[in-house]
C-alpha cells in the first residue's frame, strides 16, 4: 500500500495528539493525587461525604400512668400486612415468594383481618391489582398486633409479609379518655411520629415525645461500616413519663355512675361527674358521656366536658352569691322575706315552684333554693361586688389545669335583671372545673385551690422528677365564719328533717354528705329551650362534713328522670367512694353489700387465704405453687368492690397460666405485670382467648409475651370461685 504525504502527516499529527492527551491526563492525575483541593473542591471531604451515612435513633414516647402506677398510655409494636404480587420475586417454584393462590389467601386473611365482616371480595380485588408489585390490605391490615401477626404466620401463606411499625396503645380503652387524650401517628418525609392531640397527650406533647438521636459512620462500597473509621453517636432522649392524680378505683366508680345515667329511660344528652381531693385540688376521677375509646378514635365531641363545656349552672351558684353576702355582713339568716316572686326592672322573677312558701327566713330560702332570696341578696351586694366575688372565685377565667382547650366561661352582667339572674346561676356560663375550683373554698378555709391532674413528670433517662403537682393556693376570699355558715346551710339542704329541702334525695347514712342542687335552662336557636326535661341539672357536694376529703360535682343535660332517681345515682357513687376510703363506719350487711374489706393475707397459708377470699365472694387468682402467701395485689384493710379480682402471690416458683376468659384487660395487664412478662392485646374489652393455653407453666425467666384476643362484649357476671394457678 502506497502512503501519500497527506496520509503520513495525518498519522503523525494523530499520534502527537494522543501523546499530548495522555501526558495531560497523567499531569491531572498527579495534580489531583498531590493536592487536597482541586478547583475549589475538597476531594478528600467529597469522598468521605459520599461514604458517610447518618441514621436516626428514634426516641421512645413517654408513658402515662395513673396514681397507682398502672400504664394508661404506652407504645407497642404493630404491623402492616403486605402482599407481594409479582412473580419475579420467586426463583424457586417450590418456595414461592409471591401470592400464588389468591382466592385461598383472600378468604383466610379476610377471616382474620376483618372478623364478622364479609371482606373476601374486597381483599381478592386488591390481590388482583394489575401490574402491582405489592399491595397493602386496607385498614384491617394496618396496625395489627403481635398476636394477629402470629395467627397469620401460622397460615403459611406465600407472598404475605409484614412491615413493623409502632402505635400508641391504651390498655383500658374508654377510661378517663378525655383526661388522657390520644396521640395520632403522622408520616412526615417517610418518617412516622406520634403527635398528641387531646388531653394530657396533647397538653404535654413536648414532654412525652422526647428527642431523637443519631449515629454517623463511614461505609464501604458494599454498605458495610468501615472498621478503621471513627463513628459518632448521639443517644436519643426518651420522652418523659407522666403520672396522673387519677385513682383508678374511684374512676371506675365514676364510670359506673355515668353508665347508670346513660340508661335509655333517662335519655340524656350528656353527663359529666368529677371528684377532687378537697385539701389539694387534685382531680382524682372524671367521667362523662359522650366519651371515646382512644384506640378506636370514635370521637363524637372533641371538647372535654370538664374544661370545655360552658353552660348556665343554675342554683349551685347560690352557694357563692349567699357566701358573698355573708362575707359582706349583709346576711341575717333569721330575717324573713316574702318568697314567691320579685319584680326587677321589667321582669318578674319567680321561685322555682312559681308560688314560693310564704314569708320564710333566708336560711330556709337557701335550703329551699329560693331564687327570690338570692336576688334580694344580690341587690344588697350590688353589681360590682357580686362580679368581684365571682371573678376572684375563678369564674370567667381559665383555671390553668394541665388540659388543653379550657374555656373561660362568661360572667358578664350589666343591668339589674342580669345581676339578679347571675345570683341564681342564669345568664352566666361556667365550666365544671371552675365549679370544682370555687368549691375548694369550702374545704380550705375560704381559699381557692388550683385544680390539677398531673401528680409528677419523671425523666426515665435519669430517674429525675422534673415536675411535681401540688396544692396551689389562688385566692383567699372568705373568712372562716362565712365558710362555716355555708357548710351548715349545705348540711341542712341535704340532711334536714324538713322534707321540703331540695337536697334530701342525696342524704346517705354512709357518710355526712353536704351539698346544693341546681337546675338551669339552656338556649337553642330561638332562645331558651322549653320542656319539662330540657334543662341542666347539677349537684355540688362535699364529704364528710366534719373532715372534708372529697369534692363532687355532677351535671347532666336533659335528664328524663326525677330528683330521687338522680339522687340515688349520686348517693351510690358517694357510698362506694366512702366505703373504699374507709369513711363509711357503718356495719355492712354481708348479704347485699357490694363492697368488701380485704384482710391481711401475708404469711397465711395459701389454702387459708383462698378460703377467706372465697367466703368474701371476691374473684381470686393464686400465683405460684407455694404454701404461703408473700404478697397480695389489694392491700390489707382496703375496701373494694366484690367484682375486683385480687391476685395473691405465693412462695412457689411454678406459675401456671389461668383461664382468662371474660377477664377485663385491666386484670390481664395486672397479672402480666405481677409475674413480669410482656403482653399484646388484640381488640378492646374482655378476654376471649389467649396465646398461652390455660394450665401451661409460664417461663418467667425467658422472653415471654402473652397475646390475647379481646371482645367488647361485657359478660353478665364473672366467676367468684378461686382459680388455682400452680
Amino acid at each position: 500500500m502506497k502512503y501519500t504525504n497527506n496520509t503520513i502527516r495525518f498519522n503523525v499529527l494523530f499520534i502527537i495528539c494522543v501523546v499530548l492527551l495522555f501526558c495531560a491526563f497523567i499531569v491531572k492525575v498527579a495534580y489531583v493525587a498531590l493536592n487536597d483541593n482541586v478547583e475549589g473542591t475538597d476531594i478528600a471531604q467529597l469522598a468521605e461525604n459520599r461514604a458517610t451515612v447518618t441514621e436516626s435513633i428514634e426516641a421512645e414516647r413517654g408513658n402515662i400512668y395513673d396514681s397507682f402506677g398502672n400504664a394508661l398510655a404506652l407504645n407497642v409494636n404493630s404491623y402492616t400486612v403486605i402482599a407481594y404480587l409479582s412473580s419475579s420475586r420467586t426463583t424457586d417454584q417450590n418456595n414461592p415468594k409471591h401470592v400464588v393462590d389468591k382466592e385461598t389467601t383472600a378468604k383466610k386473611l379476610a377471616d382474620i383481618l376483618y372478623p364478622g365482616e364479609d371482606k373476601y371480595s374486597y381483599i381478592l380485588g386488591l390481590l388482583n391489582t394489575s401490574g402491582a408489585y405489592q399491595v397493602e390490605l386496607g385498614s384491617g391490615g394496618k396496625n395489627i398486633s403481635e398476636y394477629t401477626k402470629n395467627e397469620i404466620e401460622k397460615l403459611d401463606l406465600p407472598g404475605i409479609d409484614f412491615v413493623k411499625t409502632f402505635k400508641r396503645y391504651y390498655p383500658y380503652g374508654d377510661f378517663a379518655s378525655y383526661i388522657i387524650g390520644y396521640a395520632k401517628k403522622y408520616n412526615t418525609d417517610g418518617v412516622d411520629s406520634l403527635v398528641g392531640e387531646l388531653g394530657i397527650e396533647g397538653y404535654c406533647d413536648r414532654y412525652l415525645k422526647g428527642t431523637d438521636g443519631w449515629t454517623t459512620y463511614q461505609q464501604d462500597a458494599y454498605g458495610y461500616a468501615l472498621a478503621d473509621k471513627e463513628s459518632y453517636t448521639q443517644d436519643a432522649e426518651d420522652g418523659y413519663d407522666i403520672y396522673l392524680t387519677i385513682d383508678p378505683q374511684i374512676q371506675m366508680f365514676l364510670d359506673d355512675a355515668v353508665n347508670k345515667f346513660k340508661d335509655p329511660t333517662y335519655d340524656i344528652s350528656w353527663v359529666t361527674i368529677t371528684v377532687a381531693d378537697a385539701s389539694t385540688g387534685a382531680i382524682i376521677g372524671s367521667s362523662s358521656s359522650p366519651s371515646f375509646n382512644p384506640n378506636l378514635l370514635n370521637i363524637t365531641d372533641y371538647n372535654n366536658p370538664l374544661t370545655s363545656y360552658a353552660y348556665e349552672p343554675g342554683s349551685t351558684m347560690k352557694i357563692f352569691s349567699f357566701m358573698s353576702a355573708i362575707e359582706e355582713g349583709l346576711y341575717k339568716g333569721d330575717d324573713t322575706y316574702p318568697s314567691g316572686s320579685i319584680q326587677v326592672d321589667d321582669y318578674k322573677i319567680y321561685d322555682w315552684n312559681k308560688t314560693g312558701w310564704g314569708s320564710i327566713t333566708y336560711d330556709r330560702g337557701f335550703t329551699y333554693s329560693s331564687n327570690v332570696a338570692a336576688v334580694r341578696l344580690s341587690q344588697m351586694l350590688g353589681k360590682n361586688k357580686l362580679y368581684s366575688y365571682y371573678s376572684k372565685l375563678g369564674y370567667g377565667s381559665q383555671t390553668g389545669i394541665e388540659l388543653a382547650n379550657e374555656y373561660n366561661g362568661d360572667i358578664g352582667f350589666e343591668y339589674a335583671s342580669e345581676v339578679a339572674s347571675a345570683s341564681y346561676g342564669q345568664g352566666i356560663t361556667v365550666t365544671p372545673v371552675q365549679m370544682i375550683q370555687a368549691l375548694t373554698t369550702l374545704t380550705n378555709d375560704g381559699t381557692t385551690l388550683k385544680p390539677y391532674v398531673i401528680s409528677k413528670i419523671v425523666n426515665p433517662n435519669t430517674g429525675e422528677t422534673v415536675y411535681e403537682g401540688k396544692r396551689n393556693e389562688v385566692n383567699k376570699i372568705y373568712s372562716t365564719s362565712t365558710v362555716n355558715k355555708m357548710i351548715d346551710l349545705m348540711d341542712q339542704t341535704v340532711n334536714s328533717e324538713d322534707k321540703a329541702v331540695t337536697g334530701a334525695a342525696y342524704s346517705t347514712d354512709a357518710v355526712r354528705l353536704i351539698g346544693k342542687t341546681g337546675t338551669s335552662n339552656y338556649t337553642g336557636d330561638d332562645g331558651y329551650v322549653e320542656g319539662t326535661y330540657n334543662n341542666i341539672r347539677s349537684f355540688a357536694g362535699v364529704f364528710p362534713k366534719d373532715d372534708p376529703q372529697y369534692i363532687i360535682y355532677v351535671a347532666v343535660k336533659d335528664f328524663h328522670g326525677n330528683t330521687k332517681s338522680m339522687g340515688n345515682i349520686v348517693k351510690s357513687l358517694v357510698e362506694n367512694v366512702a366505703k373504699y376510703k374507709n369513711l363509711d363506719k357503718r356495719e355492712s350487711n354481708a348479704d347485699d353489700s357490694k363492697i368488701v374489706t380485704i384482710p391481711n393475707l401475708i404469711n397465711t397459708t395459701t389454702i387459708s387465704a383462698s378460703a377467706t377470699l372465697s367466703s368474701l365472694g371476691v374473684p381470686t387468682v393464686v400465683i405460684g405453687d407455694g404454701s404461703r402467701v408473700i404478697y397480695q395485689s389489694i392491700s390489707a384493710n382496703t375496701k373494694t368492690s366484690k367484682s375486683s379480682r385480687i391476685f395473691i402471690g405465693t412462695n412457689g416458683t411454678n406459675i401456671t397460666m389461668p383461664d382468662m376468659t371474660n377477664w377485663s384487660s385491666k386484670d390481664l395487664v395486672a397479672f402480666c405485670n405481677l409475674i413480669g412478662i410482656k403482653y399484646e392485646l388484640n381488640g378492646y374489652g374482655y378476654v376471649s382467648s389467649t396465646s398461652i393455653v390455660p394450665g401451661t407453666v409460664i417461663d418467667t425467666t425467658g422472653d415471654v409475651t402473652l397475646s390475647a384476643n379481646l371482645t367488647n362484649i361485657n359478660p353478665e357476671s364473672l366467676s367468684n370461685e378461686v382459680v388455682s394457678n400452680g
